[in-house]
């Protein structure tokens, strides 16, 4: 075993309490199960800012237990609710050396379903009122030294992972620190990495000789081979290069990435590594997002009641937000971040005209881009009773949503994964998508003369070959509601939990501990 001065000038700690990790060393020891830790800036059920967060939160719960002991280290957000606070301990406190000074990390734990939480404190970088910022040389300060203080508290809590899963840029200098100077610890040594990359266009990039002056790292690091891309540093980019394996959170954007349109900038080092990058499909929890028992929707329904009950929520909603009460009119749902990666542009170009000829409502939840949040008050103010904007984000709205309408639209530019289009599968809610990313890989487009499919798909980025889409889903809702029908009932039966993709996650740490 390493002995505590080696552990500690590995870690570059310089002091610690008397409740802290040197006389829980004994505690370390071979385990017969199979240790894995996943590193992330968010997780439900503490802190969630998008899909990142139920990602980290849900899948740990369905890896096998009875194999691997699964455990979270994310920073302790003075943003969280304070019941979320509450549910954590103190475990104890030491120093670490960064950016040139000795910084304080604190930890606290807590345990929810079985498994554990680790939370680092420190008020210099974790007491923001959000969860982000909009300061890029701010967000690599607080993730570089995050990465750093993740890999150091290990001693402490008497936990060696056999694999680190890691997950976007705030992460993406836990792989170089290992190899770079924890590795030389016999407590590191052999740890493997996973770097799991949810969305490619965020990579945490600034310049160089701040991010080394930063890190600590040498210049040995920011060469074009390493962490340097287009001569400013970029913390994604070294993910990739050291982790000992790069997914990504489906099939087809693993093979998109690759491309120019799509990489980002990243395209010669993900082709570099093809053969250790892979594409595994997330999934959604299937016991919150149920139509059968879900307490957020008034009208609970399944695959047999359906064709009576999904509708109820309709006309509830309709009265709720005030829009023409008419069970047999085509809602169509939007819940989205409003941005140019969801396809808004193209709902712009054509909605106002949709909304003018086709006999549809549409029902919008989401804030962000300016000019989106106007395009849909304005639309609500010109077309009362037929759409209605929702600039604001509402966990139970956003079931109702779901649960309510027809069908939803979601014409992405690109798109890692995706959940929306998932959850709404699993309420029978059609989904209109453009082929890409998890997008293609999840739903299967409606053929009239195989009577297969579970939704309506568009290849190009093409906003009248997205209304086309819709409008053909128009067609079949009002003429063959027969076949409309069956297709709801074919996409409540696709399976998308968690299940299927951690037995894929599992074969894979599988087969990097064992080489």
């Amino acid at each position: 075993m390493a002995s505590i001065e080696r552990i500690r000038n590995a870690c570059g700690c310089q002091g610690i309490d008397g409740s802290g990790w040197p006389a829980r060393l004994d505690k370390i020891k071979e385990e017969k199960m199979k240790n894995i830790l996943f590193v992330a800036s968010e997780g439900v059920p503490f802190i969630k800012t998008g899909g990142l967060a139920d990602v980290v939160g849900s899948l740990p719960r369905d890896i096998d237990r009875r194999y691997y002991d699964v455990r979270v280290i994310i920073p302790r957000y003075n943003c969280m609710y304070q019941d979320k606070k509450d549910m954590m301990h103190y475990v104890t406190n030491f120093y670490m050396d960064f950016n040139w000074r000795s910084m304080y990390v604190g930890l606290f734990e807590a345990e929810v379903d079985g498994i554990k939480y680790y939370f680092i404190d420190n008020e210099e970088f974790f007491s923001t009122p959000q969860v982000y910022t909009n300061d890029p040389l701010y967000e690599i300060k607080r993730y570089a030294y995050f990465s750093k203080a993740a890999l150091s508290v290990l001693p402490t809590i008497g936990f060696r992972p056999d694999l680190i899963h890691c997950h976007d840029w705030q992460t993406g200098l836990v792989p170089v620190y290992l190899k770079e100077r924890f590795q030389e610890n016999e407590f590191y040594r052999g740890i493997k990495t996973v770097m799991t990359i949810h969305n490619l266009r965020f990579q945490g990039k600034w310049n160089i000789k701040d991010v080394e002056d930063i890190t600590g790292l040498s210049g040995y690091f920011f060469t074009p081979d390493k962490l340097e891309a287009y001569k400013d540093a970029n913390l994604l980019k070294g993910g990739i290069v050291y982790a000992d394996a790069v997914t990504t959170v489906s099939p087809t954007y693993a093979q998109e990435i690759k491309s120019e349109f799509y990489g980002e900038s990243l395209e010669g080092i993900l082709n570099a590594r093809e053969h250790d990058l892979r594409g595994i499909l997330n999934g959604i929890d299937y016991d919150e997002f149920n139509p059968d028992t879900d307490q957020l929707i008034p009208h609970r329904f399944n695959t047999s009641n359906f064709r009576h009950e999904k509708v109820k929520n309709k006309t509830d909603l309709q009265a709720e937000l005030n829009l023409e009460r008419d069970p047999n009119l085509m809602m169509i749902g939007i819940v989205s971040r409003l941005t140019d990666q969801k396809g808004f542009d193209l709902i712009a170009c054509v909605m106002e005209e949709m909304l003018s000829l086709d006999k549809i409502q549409v029902v919008v939840l989401g804030t962000g881009e300016d000019r989106y949040e106007n395009l849909f008050r304005y639309l609500a103010g010109k077309y009362p009773g037929r759409l209605s904007a929702n600039i604001y984000y509402s966990n139970e709205l956003s079931h109702k949503i779901y649960a309510a309408s027809d069908a939803f639209l979601m014409p992405s530019l690109f798109e890692p994964c995706g959940l929306s289009q998932l959850m709404s599968l699993r309420y029978g809610t059609l989904p209109i998508v453009r082929e890409t990313g998890g997008l293609k890989d999840t739903v299967m487009p409606y053929n009239e003369y195989e009577n297969t499919g579970t939704g309506f798909t568009f290849t190009n980025y093409n906003a009248h070959e997205m209304m086309h889409q819709v409008r053909y889903a128009e067609h079949v809702y009002y003429d063959n509601r027969k076949e409309w029908d069956k297709m709801v009932e074919r996409a409540m039966n696709q399976d998308f939990s968690w299940k299927a993709s951690a037995g894929k996650y599992q074969e894979m740490y599988d087969w990097l501990i064992g080489r």
